[in-house]
């Protein structure tokens, strides 16, 4: 393995370099970086940050077969990137716009790499690099915006799921009503963007490191908000019924455990739904694999 990346030109002194010029990148930028694992400890809702680097390294080690083809050649487009994502951070700090701000960071990290190894390394591994837009924090006011019309949505599917299941619940607006005079927030109990995105994120993951036709990946993404809500009425239904039936701290400790499991959740969702277009022979699959 070694021997053929050396053939290709990725020797050990160039490997360094691109380590070296990354890590002096995230020092150059460290406020910003500090900033984002700041929120992301501070905010469950922008808890994906995470698990952004597991998922590029998923993403690289299916595509490892890829480094054959990919050339490292500096390109013009590295220290363009960097120039920019300087730029648009540093404005992004004095103006207190903070997307701005460590969505620059983000980009002057990945343009030093580029400068070291090349555009080839960008074109291959296109949804690994994509996938670093996770790691800038969603502003509180766009997330409020997409929050509240999934809170309410959750509300009203999880009554639902209630009355199915024949137990009395009230609904008020994002709040429920158990047990009689038991009331529990929508937003508390589990927020509709507490896991949205890192289901979009896990949606993401499944839908480029498995082979799949472009159309079939579109579709995957395009489910993963009704699968976020769809998992969070899951999560709800168990979650409200302890809080009307049982102590406070075990419905608060099954709804934290709960999160996590509806990950495992949302990837069986996105495996049935792989198997149903199979089932229906529907092609899922390019012809060619490009990975290897």
């Amino acid at each position: 393995m070694i021997t053929g990346f050396k053939k290709h030109g990725w020797t050990s002194r160039r490997i360094i370099a691109a380590l070296a010029v990354v890590a002096l990148a995230i020092v150059a930028t460290l406020p910003a970086w500090l900033d984002i694992a700041h929120i992301a400890h501070l905010d469950e809702e922008a808890s994906q940050v995470f698990l952004v680097p597991i998922v590029v390294a998923w993403l690289i080690w299916v595509r490892r077969g890829r480094f054959r083809y990919c050339q490292p050649r500096p390109t013009f487009l590295g220290p363009l990137c960097v120039a920019f994502g300087w730029l648009i951070s540093t404005w992004g700090y004095h103006h207190a716009v903070q997307s701005f701000w460590h969505g620059g960071a983000v980009l002057v990290v990945i343009g030093a790499l580029l400068s070291v190894v090349g555009r080839d390394l960008l074109l291959r591994f296109a949804p690994a690099f994509a996938v670093l837009v996770f790691l800038v924090p969603i502003p509180g006011s766009i997330r409020q915006k997409i929050a509240i019309p999934m809170q309410n949505a959750t509300a009203r599917a999880t009554q639902t799921a209630f009355d199915i299941l024949g137990e009395p619940i009230q609904r008020n607006g994002n709040q429920l009503i158990i047990n009689n005079n038991v009331v529990v927030n929508v937003a508390e109990a589990c927020n509709g963007m507490r896991m949205v995105f890192t289901l979009v994120l896990v949606s993401y993951a499944f839908a480029f490191g498995e082979p799949l036709r472009g159309y079939v990946r579109f579709l995957i993404l395009a489910a993963s908000p009704l699968s976020a809500i769809g998992c969070n009425v899951i999560r709800m239904v168990p979650t409200i019924w302890l809080y009307g039936h049982a102590s406070t701290a075990f419905a608060d400790w099954f709804h934290n455990v709960a999160g996590w499991v509806m990950l495992g959740i949302a990837f069986l969702l996105l495996m049935t739904i792989i198997r149903l277009l199979k089932w229906a022979l529907i092609p899922v699959s390019p012809y060619m694999l490009a990975m290897d």
